[in-house]
């Protein structure tokens, strides 16, 4: 098929499918379009980059020129940013097409999509089924065919949770590898700009083009770095024979809890099978601070979240809702009550409160201690050390493994309806097993997987299976996950 014609049909979706709520506003590219359709093969085009005439859409917390970015947010209604995010840039410089912005949980913060400005967003499997978040839209929109691919970014599992929802796949890069200038920021040092698409070969290509060093973000890693990673990676593959046909995939003893839903324990299961059958040496890994690693990271994203949205307050940035003055003074106290949402505020009244004198030992210090225990766990059994901590203790690489499996989340899909009864405790409970390589940086993707017939109604016919790897082997889970995803292909056919 064309890609004049792929992308008309892209655009015909977005028209049907709009009651899903997914974008919030589409770039009017079609000049761009018809110029990609008359645009004639030459031998030149061997060396184009693969997003070249593509529809792509960006999460609406992602800066463009040329649509707003509100972060599906009251306070940013109608905000248009005077520049680009370095990833559209590098996007549009390769000659793909924005697509549009998507829907999200205000600034990022949510499960499940439903704390939008704009309204929740609905899942294409119907039933009132949860699309995940906080990435919802972006994943609707290349599970429905509104896009080729799609951007969003990866707190704590805001890329990966919805991809498993949705039956796509969803990309988390190694922290530093993909540039976060014009990305608005929840928590600095855990967001990431993650993919999502309908198979791992796209998800290289856009990552292809987005990767590399940034001088304008101070979190991006050097060229000289990266360098320095790839070299010790070719290294560690000739000394280890990593990349092989064979991999030595870990399996975390304590992500088999008990709140595993036994559908998804089945598919973890039978995937394990698979690979073993295609003589992958399959090893039980400890990961001990797993347990605490949840409770870790909903102090720390929320402590850096109420620095981060402080500057929201309607005179350095936002809409101002009143221009009556508090008793107190306090010019911005209407604003910041009428222009954030309720999970927002929550989490900015935990995050300040964990920063606060009386908290700070007790809860953010010892937070991030724990941060630093759940790195060592991953260092402890990645066969590969971490190319930024070479002082760290290393695994011995004859029990070393090169990735770990495991599901991305522990249950099916909830219907919204059911959401909005849950404690916050249980709502949060289902990053369970995004989180801990989010707080160490790790590259982690997402692949659907086939599930047994269940007692939920709708199209549900997968569940997320995620593939972690060690610091800067982002190529090597991708390479990795295209053999999961021929495996499956070739049991089908």
């Amino acid at each position: 098929m064309s890609l004049r014609r792929q992308a008309h049909e892209i655009l015909a979706n977005q028209r049907s499918l709009g009651c899903l709520n997914a974008f919030v506003s589409h770039a009017n590219n079609r000049k761009e379009l018809e110029s990609t359709g008359k645009h004639r093969a030459s031998p030149e085009d061997a060396t184009e980059s693969a997003v070249k005439g593509r529809l792509i859409s960006v999460k609406d917390n992602i800066c463009t020129k040329d649509e707003p970015t509100t972060c599906a947010s009251s306070i940013l209604h109608n905000y248009q940013s005077p520049y680009a995010a370095t990833v559209v840039s590098k996007l549009e410089a390769a000659g793909a097409l924005i697509n549009g912005k998507t829907n999200l949980d205000e600034f990022g913060m949510g499960s499940h999509s439903i704390h939008s400005d704009h309204g929740p967003v609905k899942s294409h499997l119907g039933n009132d089924l949860s699309a995940g978040g906080s990435s919802g839209g972006s994943a609707i929109a290349v599970a429905t065919q509104h896009s080729w691919a799609a951007l969003g970014t990866d707190t704590g599992g805001s890329v990966r949770l919805p991809a498993a929802y949705t039956g796509t796949v969803g990309f988390k890069p190694s922290y530093g590898m993909v540039s976060r200038h014009g990305v608005v920021a929840y928590a600095n040092s855990l967001d990431t700009v993650g993919i999502l698409a309908c198979s791992s070969k796209i998800v290289q290509d856009v990552f292809d083009v987005i990767r590399g060093y940034d001088p304008n973000d101070p979190t991006s890693i050097s060229t000289v770095t990266c360098s320095r990673i790839e070299e010790q990676r070719r290294q560690d593959q000739s000394s280890q024979n990593v990349g092989r046909r064979h991999y030595r995939i870990g399996i975390p003893r304590e992500y088999n809890i008990k709140e595993l839903d036994p559908v998804v324990r089945q598919a973890w299961l039978k995937t394990l099978i698979l690979l073993q059958e295609e003589k992958h040496d399959i090893r039980a890994v400890s990961l001990p601070t797993t347990q605490a690693a949840l409770s870790a990271y909903y102090i720390i994203a929320p402590a850096e979240a109420s620095s981060n949205l402080a500057k929201y307050d309607g005179i350095r940035f936002g809409t101002k809702f009143s221009e009556r003055q508090t008793t107190d003074d306090v010019l911005f106290a209407i604003t910041r009550g009428n222009g954030l949402g309720e999970e927002v505020r929550k989490r900015i009244l935990l995050g300040s409160y964990s920063l606060s004198a009386a908290a700070m030992d007790n809860y953010f210090v010892k937070a991030q201690k724990v941060r630093r225990l759940v790195q060592q766990d991953f260092n402890h059994v990645f066969a590969r050390y971490h190319p930024l901590l070479e002082n760290e203790q290393r695994c011995d690489d004859r029990t070393g493994v090169d990735v770990i499996i495991s599901p991305t989340v522990p249950s099916l899909p909830p219907r919204i309806s059911s959401i909005t009864s849950k404690t916050s405790v249980n709502a949060y409970s289902d990053d369970v097993f995004t989180v801990p390589a989010s707080l160490a940086g790790l590259p982690a993707i997402s692949l659907p997987v086939p599930i047994e017939p269940n007692d939920l109604d709708g199209d549900l016919k997968t569940t997320g299976l995620q593939i972690i790897g060690q610091y800067g082997d982002d190529d090597l889970i991708l390479d990795f996950s295209r053999k999961v995803q021929n495996l499956y292909s070739a049991t089908t056919s």
